[in-house]
């Protein structure tokens, strides 16, 4: 049987870093994103979103 080679894995390896590292950034912007939404639809209602949710 053959055995694999590294020149086999190590791209695999490389696309599925470059994946990972895209859905990290993707969810840090999304819940950016979400964070913003909630505190612009808190203002339009005049809600205090900073006692209704504690801001860590």
């Amino acid at each position: 049987m053959t055995e694999p080679t590294h020149l086999g894995v190590a791209p695999k390896d490389r696309l599925l870093d470059a994946a990972r590292k895209e859905l990290i950034e993707f969810e840090r912007r999304e819940k950016e994103f979400r964070k913003k939404d909630r505190e612009e639809r808190a203002a339009e209602l005049h809600l205090p979103l900073d006692r209704i949710i504690k801001v860590h």
